[in-house]
């Protein structure tokens, strides 16, 4: 009993945000393992090219995360379910204050914090017991650079919105994986050479040498799954940046 809750073998495993990035990292990781994963997009195309890489008991739903209806019949088609992991949200351009548009800042907690918040709500009432639920947040909060207040202030919500939530729904567990900077479509909005020379540049500075991988933090993801005594917990995967 005790190894089949610390395992993800025909487990039902639902991601919000799992065509790209982290969220497929962490689905890939998850079917790796048995789990039966749900991804769900707002892109048909996206989903289809993403259960290419998973196994064939996977599936997908095309679903606008925008819309808390959308969210709520969402989770009243899967039915019961074991973990949840809510990865969704649109590239974040960061800026300073002279030049932020605040209308515009508002758009991007709709998917990153009311989504998931719209989420966690009607998700929760399916999730079987030993069961878990894991948000994304990041390391803006704890080490912010100019131009980084709307993404700090992202993060910083969903820190509280983790442990919270923990408190409120326990025995559900509810974690949050704080990323540093990983190799994703997140820094798209650079050119190649920008990009890469951000790449080595940050980890040029950092005590591990490197930015991270997608799967570092779907090892993580799919761990806090698996770790039935954490909960309210924010981790922290950044190769040290918060220490230098």
């Amino acid at each position: 009993m005790e190894n089949n809750r610390n395992s993800l073998k025909g487990k039902k495993v639902v991601i919000l945000g799992g065509t790209s990035g982290l969220g497929l990292a962490t689905a890939k990781e998850a079917s790796q393992e048995g789990a039966n994963v749900i991804i769900v997009s707002s892109n048909q195309n996206r989903i289809n090219d993403a259960l290419k890489q998973l196994s064939t008991e996977s599936t997908g739903f095309v679903v606008d995360l925008s819309k808390v209806e959308n969210i709520k019949n969402l989770f009243e088609n899967i039915g019961n379910f074991d973990h949840l992991v809510y990865s969704a949200g649109e590239n974040l351009n960061l800026t300073t204050l002279d030049g932020t548009d605040i209308e515009n800042a508002k758009n991007f907690f709709t998917i990153r914090y009311w989504g998931a918040l719209a989420a966690v709500k009607y998700a929760s009432k399916y999730i079987n017991e030993g069961g878990s639920i894991g948000l994304m947040s990041g390391i803006a909060s704890q080490r912010p650079g100019s131009g980084w207040a709307l993404a700090a202030s992202i993060c910083g919500a969903m820190d509280g919105l983790c442990r919270a939530l923990a408190v409120e729904l326990a025995p559900i567990r509810v974690n949050a994986v704080a990323p540093g900077v990983i190799k994703t479509n997140l820094w798209n909005s650079m050119d190649e050479s920008t990009r890469e020379g951000f790449y080595k540049s940050v980890g040029d500075s950092l005590l591990v040498k490197r930015v991270g991988n997608p799967e570092e933090i779907a090892q993580t993801f799919t761990f806090l799954m698996k770790q039935t005594f954490a909960t309210g917990q924010i981790i922290t995967i950044d190769g040290g940046t918060v220490l230098v």
